[in-house]
């Protein structure tokens, strides 16, 4: 071969040996650039190299603990557990690793779970690693955690979360409100979705204070191996938890459970369409108590009104607000309690404002005229030449915090509305219809006259302390305004004092007396708007029956509100046979009128006696000072006028009719108007009523016998008029 041949020969693998050595240069380029370079393609390396050793776990801080006035947990936080069903049966496992046995398990699980065990067969019959028992495996309780360990149940553990826990269930739950565990979704510096379960409130306190309730979680950061265990001599951050602060409200649970109790006797018996009643201290402003129906178990969370009836729920407020109407013509200079109008009606214009007695009481004072609840009488008040105007009207409404928030510690308040434009309008406003309120507007206005013409902030917040420190970070304080003169005080109180204590006819607050208690305090009954119709309904029970009041007169210690809508029954008997039952359980527990309170004697409570022994139901009511009327002859009871549950004070009324054919009329001397309509639909006979106060004379004469077809007038009158 000659020289040229061989040339040719070593050419391709110079060429190859070239290329691999090219190669061989640039990864060692690459190597040394990913070796020294600290950052590559815009990564820093060494924090790179970091992170994917490093482990960031979050320290859950424990949500605040809601509290009474003395300390009474409301609120808390609780361990709730969920089942995790192991169900792998590689050879690494043992028998007690996963469930090797699901129809067994599931058999022993189904009971107490309180589901059916063809539904746990389905979930543990799953190919999967671990499985949950689905909602019925979820939010238990230690108890039945234990219950089920104690089984023995290979294959059965358990995770622990936490959940909010209201141990008095439906008890002042509006205030309240709840919290619930809720996926929270966050986002890291990445821009990374991060979802996590939250405690988190959603109505009342828990909603309101949510982010001081609910702290600040920290969080451990360390290195580990590739193993998962931590890596000794390795720098380790950690930044601990700040736990939730823990709220006080300024609720005396003992008044609390007397409230409750009052407004469920008011479902119970009477079945408004809702009702209310509120307590403040009348030095304070603090809400004591506030219960209403509906309501709803924070646990259960079974809410059918998302309205807080005591600073959400608007209406219209009806005659109670005549009080403020009074107080503002005192404070114009244009009111004399002596001077007289016309009661009855009043026309202006097309329009003829009417008294809820509609015959009125002839010429009345004005001073008679709140004490008698007259409608006419704020007509006239307002319409005299020299009465307050219609701007003058509503800077004392707005003065008075009517129209404006209270700024109470809760979420969701209402500010009603106090608008007015017309003549006709202004005086609506007076006596309280066509604008509309809250309770807690109610309850504010009149810490006015409890505090000598200083209106009060109210508040359900009475401090705020560090769970972690047991630090005092806030303590509320009472807040005043300047509102009224003295003056206008003492004559207020005086005005509300013969609404309740008042011997006339006409006076409206007399059902609400408590012989010791120097009650003071204003009625009302407020028409209710049909949307539907464009009128105002006419039902005999189609009212919100309120009341407004406060005791003692001269220093008042408790303010009280009540309203109540549309009762099935009894117009507002429900309102003040259950707030004078109230009054006294306050009274008693604060030992107030002691040397009263300790001579009263206990009430009594109504029984269902249909078909029970005439003769024994009589010794028995009567053997409590129940003033029983029996109606026919008969040996077993067949209608009672007045129902289970209800509470009665000796002295008081309770109609009986027995099985018999035929009944005799009784002498109704003495009656009220409420008696005689009660009577008359319990014997299935039409009435008819002439005046007001109590049954002078009957058209039907006593003892002779009653047939469908007849109709009882009566004549009622002064009930110092009465012969008997």
């Amino acid at each position: 071969m000659n020289a040229l041949g061989k040339t040719k020969n070593w050419q391709l693998p110079k060429f190859l040996f070239l290329v691999f050595s090219i190669c061989i240069f640039l990864l060692y380029i690459k190597f040394a650039y990913l070796s020294l370079s600290p950052t590559i393609y815009g990564k820093n390396m060494t924090e790179f190299a970091s992170s994917r050793n490093t482990v960031k776990k979050t320290i859950k801080a424990k949500r605040g603990t809601i509290y009474d006035s003395e300390g009474n947990s409301l609120a808390l936080n609780v361990s709730s557990y969920t089942i995790i069903a192991s169900l792998e049966k590689s050879k690494v496992y043992t028998k007690e690793d996963y469930v090797h046995d699901v129809d067994k398990t599931a058999e022993l699980l189904a009971p107490i779970l309180g589901c059916e065990k063809d539904y746990l067969v389905e979930k543990l019959s799953q190919d999967k690693y671990q499985v949950e028992l689905g909602s019925f495996g979820r939010g238990l309780t230690e108890i039945v955690k234990d219950e089920i360990i104690a089984l023995n149940l290979p294959g059965i553990s358990f995770t622990e979360s936490q959940k909010r826990f209201y141990p008095n269930g439906n008890f002042a739950s509006y205030l309240i409100g709840y919290a619930k565990n809720t996926e929270v979704k966050t986002y890291d510096e990445e821009d990374n979705e991060i979802i996590t379960n939250e405690i988190v409130g959603e109505m009342g306190i828990e909603s309101e204070y949510n982010k001081k309730l609910s702290g600040t979680d920290g969080y451990s950061e360390y290195q580990v191996n590739k193993y998962g265990y931590k890596i000794s001599g390795t720098k380790e951050k950690s930044i601990p938890a700040k736990n939730g602060e823990d709220i006080y409200l300024t609720i005396d649970s003992g008044i609390q459970r007397f409230t409750e109790s009052a407004v469920k006797n008011i479902e119970d018996n009477y079945h408004p369409e809702w009702a209310l009643i509120s307590v403040m201290d009348a030095k304070t402003g603090d809400i004591l108590a506030s219960s209403s129906t509906p309501s709803f178990n924070p646990n259960l969370r079974d809410i059918t009104d998302y309205e807080n009836p005591l600073i959400t729920k608007t209406y219209e407020p009806g005659s109670v607000m005549k009080t403020f109407t009074y107080m503002c013509a005192m404070e114009n200079g244009k009111y004399n309690g002596n001077e007289t109008f016309l009661s009855g009606s009043y026309t202006i214009g097309e329009d003829i404002i009417f008294d809820w007695y509609h015959p009125g009481w002839g010429n009345i004072s004005y001073d008679k005229g709140l004490e008698y609840s007259s409608n006419v009488g704020i007509a006239n008040l307002l319409s005299k030449n020299d009465s307050i105007s219609k701007k003058q009207l509503k800077e004392c409404f707005k003065k008075y915090g009517f129209g404006a928030l209270t700024g109470i510690e809760l979420s969701n308040e209402s500010k009603g509305n106090i608008k007015f434009t017309y003549d006709v309008e202004f005086l609506n406003a007076g006596f309280g219809q066509g604008i509309s309120t809250t309770a807690i507007q109610q309850l504010q206005a009149l810490t006015i006259i409890s505090n000598n013409g200083k209106m009060l902030k109210p508040h359900i917040v009475s401090k705020i302390v560090d769970s972690d420190t047991n630090e005092v970070i806030y303590k509320r304080k009472v807040e005043e305004t300047d509102a009224v003169s003295v003056d206008t005080v003492n004559k207020i109180k005086d005005l509300m004092y013969n609404v309740i204590h008042g011997t006339d006819p006409g006076s409206t607050g007399y059902p609400y007396k408590i012989e010791g208690f120097n009650i003071i305090g204003k009625t009302g009954t407020s028409q209710i708007y049909n949307v539907q119709t464009g009128t105002y309904s006419t039902g005999d029970n189609d009212y919100i029956f309120s009341f407004s009041g406060m005791f003692p007169k001269d220093d008042p210690e408790i303010i009280i509100y009540a309203a109540m809508k549309k009762p099935s029954w009894g117009k507002s008997s429900g309102l003040y046979t259950n707030v004078k039952s109230l009054m006294q359980n306050i009274a008693k527990y604060k030992n107030m009128f002691t040397e009263i309170t300790e001579k009263q004697t206990t009430s009594y409570i109504v029984k269902s006696y249909i078909s029970k022994n005439t003769s024994d139901v009589k010794s028995e009511l009567e053997a409590n000072g129940i003033k029983t009327i029996i109606i026919g002859n008969g040996d077993k009871i067949t209608k009672q006028s007045v129902i289970k549950g209800t509470e009665l004070a000796p002295g008081e009324k309770i109609i009986l009719l027995t099985n018999v054919s035929e009944y005799k009329m009784p002498n109704i001397t003495g009656f009220s108007r409420n008696d005689v309509i009660t009577l008359s639909k319990m014997l299935n006979i039409k009435y008819n009523i002439e005046g007001y106060g109590y049954v002078t004379e009957q058209s039907i004469v006593a003892d002779s016998t009653v047939t469908n077809d007849m109709t009882l007038s009566v004549i009622l009158n002064n009930k110092y008029n009465i012969g008997t």
